[in-house]
């Protein structure tokens, strides 16, 4: 038995008690990276144990096609048990749709894993755990958006249907996601990515991803592109011309605030004047980080704590690396982006495993840093960050000094997220953040 099935175990025997008893060492939110700058690949077809027992540098020294075989045989590994805990074991009932914390999550998954190697039992199970989840879905119309929302199972079920040549299902679920717009104006939506307008809109632009017709007219996605730009005005100040509030707080991450906003906007056409305030929003941003290079969780925050996709540097760089890609002219973008990186690889080795608050998300911003600058440094340290979690999370777990997550199979706070990671880091100019970037 390798250390997949122990350390599923071992999360399904902590499960009813989802405080561990942690270390003293858990008080700090990361591990010091003493992971090299660079490790030689060896030439050799396989690599001998070196170093004692370090299985991350013996991962480090392998070529890069053999590693990732090495991440592909583990993602496999780790898909099917995620599927035998979230799905085969509650015999296919679905309390939790999300793409976040639920069953949807294992759906991407199983997708994702059809992806990589077009093996069709995982077309099929992802087919089927969407189809339950449109009837958990049911009783939720007010979540429009992707990653929390109806939009999600929508979306990815007509993905699903498509690759598996099912006209009929397919546009089944586009009708039904197309029902979706007329939910925007019957209550009051935020504007944040997980449960807002941003989501929705993603939710959008994946699905311009897959399929070459408008599948929502442009004159829905632009009332909705103008109701956020609207929403960002009247909380505006003279620095900073867009700004939004979650709760009573003005964000800045990913999950809900300007960083996750301003990456969906820069999706969709916007007008001259649209993409000045992007713009000038992404300076504003740039300008007021913490001297470290980390980015405040909100407007006014002093903490300089927190590195994690959701709050922090790692998705305000994978915005970051969008706007480079939207605004070549403008090279501060990149150049943010990059020094967003070192925070992530100095701060970014987290005690936990998921891709919201987790190692497996934070890998991601140096495979988006690869994509945009083709230098191979980027590259080694996602393979870094990968081995990590392929040679050591399992011991670190079992240890209490790293957290397996509050819903331990999940894809945004647990494993599935991990096994998402290892799968993409076979073609990693293909890899891009689960439902987040496009």
């Amino acid at each position: 038995m390798d250390w997949r099935r122990l350390l599923c175990r071992f999360l399904k025997k902590n499960n009813s008690n989802r405080k561990l008893h942690l270390k003293n060492s858990m008080a700090e939110r990361y591990f010091s990276n003493t992971m090299p700058d660079f490790v030689q690949e060896d030439e050799e077809e396989s690599v001998a144990a070196k170093d004692g027992d370090d299985q991350v540098l013996n991962l480090l020294r392998l070529p890069y096609d053999l590693a990732a075989k090495k991440f592909l045989q583990a993602a496999s590994t780790l898909k099917d048990e995620i599927v035998r805990e979230t799905w085969t074991n509650s015999q296919a009932i679905v309390r939790d749709f999300s793409l976040y914390t639920g069953s949807l999550g294992t759906a991407y998954l199983c997708l994702k894993a059809y992806e990589a190697t077009e093996n069709p039992d995982d077309l099929s199970l992802c087919t089927q755990i969407i189809e339950s989840c449109v009837t958990a879905a049911r009783g939720m119309r007010e979540y429009v958006t992707f990653i929390c929302g109806q939009a999600g199972v929508y979306a990815l079920g007509a993905v699903a249907a498509k690759y598996s040549g099912d006209q009929q299902l397919q546009e089944h679920y586009l009708n039904l996601f197309k029902k979706i717009p007329k939910q925007l104006d019957s209550y009051d939506v935020p504007y944040e990515l997980l449960y807002g307008r941003a989501g929705f809109l993603w939710a959008v632009a994946f699905l311009n991803k897959y399929f070459e017709v408008e599948t929502i007219p442009s004159s829905i996605t632009d009332h909705v592109v103008n109701d956020i730009l609207k929403a960002g005005k009247s909380l505006s100040h003279k620095d900073c011309p867009l700004m939004y509030e979650w709760h009573g707080k003005k964000y800045w991450g990913a999950a809900h605030g300007l960083a996750g906003i301003m990456h969906v906007l820069m999706h969709f056409q916007l007008s001259k004047d649209a993409e000045k305030d992007v713009k000038e929003t992404l300076h504003y941003m740039i300008e007021h980080r913490f001297p470290s290079g980390n980015y405040p969780s909100s407007e006014g925050s002093t903490t300089d704590r927190l590195v994690h996709w959701c709050h922090g540097a790692p998705g305000v760089a994978l915005t970051l690396c969008k706007a480079a890609q939207v605004f070549p002219e403008d090279e501060e973008f990149k150049e943010a982006a990059l020094d967003a990186g070192e925070v992530v690889w100095n701060r970014g080795l987290l005690r936990r495993v998921g891709s919201c608050h987790g190692i497996s998300g934070n890998a991601y911003v140096f495979l988006a840093l690869y994509r945009l600058t083709g230098d191979k440094k980027h590259l080694y340290r996602a393979k870094a960050f990968t081995s990590f979690l392929l040679g050591r999370s399992h011991e670190l777990i079992s240890a209490g000094q790293m957290h397996g997550g509050d819903h331990p199979y999940s894809l945004f706070e647990g494993l599935a997220g991990t096994a998402h990671l290892w799968y993409d880091m076979i073609r990693p100019l293909a890899a891009k953040f689960p439902a987040y970037e496009l």
